[in-house]
């Protein structure tokens, strides 16, 4: 059995599905499929969210929280903890709030065709940025 070398940041950089735990009231985790974006030179993973929902509700109280990636396979996973901050939700298109979520839209998924509507919709939907300082990051590849 040959075995080969394994990066977990790789994954983690590769990555545009995961699954982020936020910790509820109750202390049981709350997980939603998210778009992570990492960068990795600055060790921050950004997800952008909306305001009112149970991710954001829940960061707002306790900032912990974990990503997971898995490879497209199924045969390697990445685990990132860290704490996170939320920009946002912004009221003006051209503001910072909605610059930061421009910035992320970036270096998720690339050029927007129409970046005015995208910052209107940022707006309207009261969107938020989560950027989760990594503190730990771990994985496998089990083949």
């Amino acid at each position: 059995m040959t075995t080969t070398q394994f990066d977990p940041h790789t994954l983690l950089a590769e990555s545009r599905l995961g699954v982020l735990a936020t910790i509820k009231s109750d202390g049981r985790p709350q997980l939603s499929p998210v778009t992570p974006s990492y960068d990795r030179d600055n060790g921050v993973i950004y997800v952008s969210m909306t305001e009112g929902r149970a991710k954001t509700a829940n960061l707002r109280r306790d900032p912990r929280a974990t990503l997971e990636v898995t490879s497209p396979d199924g045969w390697a996973w990445a685990t990132a903890e860290g704490t996170a901050t939320l920009t946002g939700p912004g009221t003006d298109p051209d503001g910072p709030e909605v610059q930061a979520l421009v910035d992320y839209y970036r270096s998720a998924a690339g050029e927007h065709p129409d970046w005015d509507e995208y910052r209107s919709v940022m707006v309207s939907e009261r969107r938020v940025l989560m950027a989760m300082t990594v503190e730990k990051v771990y994985g496998a590849r089990i083949r």
